[in-house]
This record gives structure tokens, C-alpha cells and sequence, in this order.
């Protein structure tokens, strides 16, 4: 009897709500991409030494293209975001040493909190 064959398909998915550590910073590449970069802090709580307290997570976030570069007037530092993407882990040399960076390539972001009013970045890619 032949065995079946399990093929696992590798999912990256990251789904965090977590509000913007400071403004969104934009820059751009030498062929003229833009690239926006945030951080986005999430609470979570924890049992140390038998009482439960609030840990931070900070997450750094980066979102690439003409969608980024409008939505980065409303990136303020104290906005709560839910932003949906992948996990990228890159490292890279410093005087220092050999560093990591783990972060979050983001597909998707909702606004979720009133301090900011999400722009309406597809109007210009609308057909009709």
C-alpha cells in the first residue's frame, strides 16, 4: 500500500492591533519607491511573580508604494491600527557586529481609533 503524501504549505500571516509608537517616516528609494516605516506598540498581559501586569510589544512595521505614501499623513504617533501583512527577517552588519531585524510587511491597515480618519487611497485606482 503507497503511502500518502503530506505537502504543508507555509503560511505567513500576522494580524496586530497595537497603537503607533511615534509619526510614520517616509522616505524614498534611489529608483524613486516609496518606503513608510512605523512602529506600533500591543499590550499584553502577563503573570510575574503571581500578580498580573501590562508587557509592551513593539513591532516595527514597513508599507511600500503609492497606498503607503497616502496613508502616511495619518500615521501620528497614538493612532491604534490593525495591520495585517507578513513577517520578514532580515539581518545586516554595523560597526558593532552582525544585527536582526524582524518585522512586519504590511499588506493591509485599518484605522481604528478616532484620532484619525482613514484616507480614501483608492479613489484614483477606481475604473469607474
Amino acid at each position: 500500500m503507497e503511502r500518502e503524501r503530506v505537502v504543508f504549505k507555509m503560511i505567513n500571516r500576522v494580524l496586530i492591533v497595537g497603537n503607533l509608537t511615534k509619526d510614520a517616516e517616509v522616505r524614498r528609494t534611489q529608483s524613486g519607491s516609496v518606503v513608510v516605516r512605523f512602529s506600533i506598540a500591543n499590550n499584553e498581559r502577563r503573570k510575574v511573580n503571581g500578580e498580573w501586569a501590562d508587557a509592551v510589544n513593539y513591532v516595527d512595521c514597513v508599507m511600500f508604494g503609492t497606498r503607503a505614501e497616502k496613508l502616511a499623513d495619518s500615521l501620528r504617533k497614538g493612532v491604534k491600527l490593525a495591520v495585517d501583512g507578513k513577517l520578514r527577517w532580515s539581518q545586516y552588519d554595523t560597526d558593532s557586529g552582525r544585527r536582526t531585524k524582524l518585522e512586519v510587511v504590511v499588506d493591509d491597515l485599518d484605522f481604528m481609533s478616532g484620532k484619525a480618519k482613514q484616507p480614501d487611497v483608492y479613489a484614483d485606482d477606481c475604473p469607474f
